[in-house]
């Protein structure tokens, strides 16, 4: 156990468990969701409709397969609400779009 402490730690100063950084991808991606949901208000149609094809373009630069792209738009309180579902052919491409929109 000692020497896993070692290789897992960044720093030798700090000690850390060997389970803090050996992790198993397939513990974290078991490639079950697929899915990434987005969801603002605009206060237009044609706002709504420039940030669906901001979000199409950059959900088509991380699909390897063709993504399917659902939006739908409504009225609420006299602004637009977009919503989109993007559905990717697998889940790391879904994490990668979505930690492209931080």
């Amino acid at each position: 156990m000692i020497d896993t402490i070692k290789r897992c730690s960044v720093e030798k100063s700090v000690e850390e468990t060997s389970a803090c950084c050996c992790v198993d991808v397939g513990m974290v991606i078991d490639n079950e969701d697929k899915t990434a949901s987005y969801q603002q208000l605009f206060a237009s149609v044609q706002e709504a409709k420039e940030m669906l094809n901001v979000l199409t373009k950059k959900a088509k630069s991380v699909e390897s397969a063709p993504c399917t792209i659902k939006d739908k738009t409504e009225e609420i309180d006299g602004k637009v609400q977009l919503t989109v579902e993007f559905k990717f052919s697998c889940q790391a491409e879904a994490m990668i779009f979505q930690l492209g929109l931080r």
